[in-house]
């Protein structure tokens, strides 16, 4: 089939959870045989960024908000106008709608998937003999209602309450007017399927692409990695510090990847803030225990998936381990941080030589699992379609 795939960045070079998520369903639906046309943004001055043959890009655009210049303010007045959420208004344009009304004009496709309610502003430039999925990467108003609750600013609460009814509005909207919802965990799905009875879980896979169960030589104790950026994940890091390494040895070495902790640097003797890094399955692979300490958030974290398929044992909040069912015995899961703080201390001083091949085969099973998933899930749409496979 002839797929639309609408989304909001360019995922091909999977930077976040939310990219490598969105390009895991591209793979999967072209490796089932179908052709996939991607829209979207390129970020604001990556020139590395080479687009594939299956990508068009609408344009360039800051994407985080604390690196956007004066941006969020023409986001917020647009947002106003529009009546749209902010974080809507940051991928809003004419040039998109242009774009796929132009794409829609010349070209026939049998399926459009809108991925993110973010682009959920598009479905009214759909045409209705179209038929329509939507990738909800999480309950998206749930973000924002905990970020209301969580915040004593009233300026700020005023802010998230209303994003988190305007976009409440539009992703109920889009998950209506869809012939399937697709998600990423039970939770997610339970909520959807309220709306839309045909919603589907699917088990998202690792990031990783060599899934080997070669050894490297450990060079420090505890890895943490993830996109700080992204406020949900930069809270869980600060949990981290404030509550469990005061637990921990001072001689422990602790080394943090990812864009967006630049404040770690110098802070502690014993802490390398690594900045973002080209190969995340070799930093893992040199952590003698991979630290997940998320404290919110919504949908699957990636970075766990990939911590597990790395097969370096791994303590994790239950929050980082929300929609991964039947983990492999390397994953700890532990809530309070002197619990934390123990298993870590217990896991560096006895990492389990076993523990590589049992997270080999459960992240295998798992890649195995998503491929088939989509394509029955296409097959379902085909057939409903009329257009049997030969």
């Amino acid at each position: 089939m002839n797929i639309l795939y609408l989304t909001t960045v360019l995922p091909s070079q999977r930077k976040t959870g939310g990219e490598i998520a969105s390009q895991s369903f591209i793979d999967a639906l072209e490796q089932s045989g179908h052709k996939v046309l991607v829209v979207g943004y390129q970020r604001q001055g990556d020139v590395s960024l080479n687009k594939l043959v299956n990508e068009i890009s609408v344009g360039q655009r800051y994407i985080e908000t604390d690196k956007s210049k004066f941006y969020p303010l023409f986001w917020m007045g647009l947002s106003l106008i529009k009546k749209l959420p902010y974080s809507c208004a940051k991928y809003y344009s004419e040039r998109y709608i242009k774009n796929v009304i132009t794409l829609l004009n010349n070209q026939d496709y049998d399926v459009a998937i809108i991925d993110h309610a973010q682009v959920g502003w598009l479905l009214p430039f759909l045409s209705n003999k179209i038929k329509l999925i939507f990738i909800a990467h999480n309950v998206e108003h749930e973000v924002y209602l905990e970020q209301f609750q969580n915040t004593h600013n009233n300026i700020s609460k005023q802010i998230y309450k209303r994003e988190a009814h305007l976009i409440q509005e539009l992703e109920d909207s889009v998950a209506r007017k869809a012939k399937e919802v697709w998600t990423f965990t039970s939770y997610d799905a339970s909520y959807f399927s309220n709306i839309n009875k045909a919603t589907r879980v699917f088990n998202i896979p690792s990031s990783l692409e060599r899934l080997s169960s070669t050894t490297a030589m450990k060079t420090f104790d505890v890895g943490i990695l993830g996109s700080w950026t992204w406020k949900a994940n930069m809270l869980g890091l600060k949990w981290f510090f404030q509550e469990v390494y005061p637990l921990l040895p001072l001689d422990f070495s602790i080394q943090v990847a990812g864009r967006g902790a630049e404040w770690l640097q110098g802070q502690y003797p014993n802490v390398k803030y690594c900045g973002f890094v080209p190969d995340v399955q070799a930093f893992m692979a040199q952590a003698k225990v991979i630290a997940v300490p998320s404290i919110s958030g919504g949908g699957v974290q990636i970075k766990t998936l990939d911590a597990i398929a790395s097969g370096t044992p791994i303590v994790a909040t239950p929050v980082a381990m929300r929609g991964i069912c039947d983990y492999p015995s390397c994953v700890k899961v532990v809530e309070k941080p002197k619990d934390f703080a123990d298993h870590l201390v217990e896991l560096v001083a006895n990492t389990a030589p076993d523990s590589c091949e049992d997270a080999l085969i459960w992240s295998r099973i798992r890649q195995k699992k998503f491929f088939a998933d989509v394509a029955d899930a296409m097959n379902s749409i085909r057939v409903f379609q009329g257009i049997f496979p030969t």
